[in-house]
C-alpha cells in the first residue's frame, strides 16, 4: 500500500511539473504570436516591453508549478535529509528566479503594493 501511494504522489508531482513546462511553452507561444500580431500597430518600445512582460509572466507562473511539483515529490518520497537539502536549494534558486523575473516584469518586488497612478 505504501509503495503505491508513493508512486501516485510521484506521478502527481511529475504531472504538476509537466504542467509548469506546458505553461511556459504555451505562454511563450501566445506572447510571441501576440507580439507579432501587434508590433507594427504599437510603438516599437511599448510592443517589446509588453512582449517581455507577458513572456516573463508565463515563465514566473511555470516556475511556481515546477516548485510545487518538487515540493510534493520530495516531501512525500524523500527518505533522506540530503534530498530535503537538495529540495531547499532548488526552491531557493527557483524563488530567486521568480523574484528577479517579477522585478523585471512588474518593476517592483512581489510583496510591494502596486502604485495607483
Amino acid at each position: 500500500m505504501e509503495t503505491s501511494f508513493k508512486e501516485i504522489i510521484t506521478i502527481a508531482g511529475y504531472a504538476i511539473e509537466a504542467f509548469g513546462v506546458l505553461v511556459v511553452i504555451i505562454g511563450s507561444w501566445v506572447s510571441t504570436f501576440a507580439y507579432l500580431r501587434t508590433y507594427k500597430k504599437l510603438h516599437e518600445g511599448s510592443a517589446y516591453k509588453k512582449y517581455r512582460q507577458e513572456l516573463g509572466r508565463s515563465i514566473i507562473l511555470g516556475l511556481e508549478f515546477l516548485i510545487a511539483g518538487d515540493i510534493i515529490r520530495t516531501v512525500v518520497v524523500a527518505d533522506s535529509l540530503e534530498n530535503v537539502g537538495i529540495l531547499a536549494l532548488i526552491i531557493v534558486i527557483r524563488s530567486f528566479l521568480s523574484i528577479t523575473l517579477h522585478l523585471e516584469v512588474e518593476g517592483r518586488l512581489p510583496w510591494k503594493k502596486e502604485q495607483v497612478s
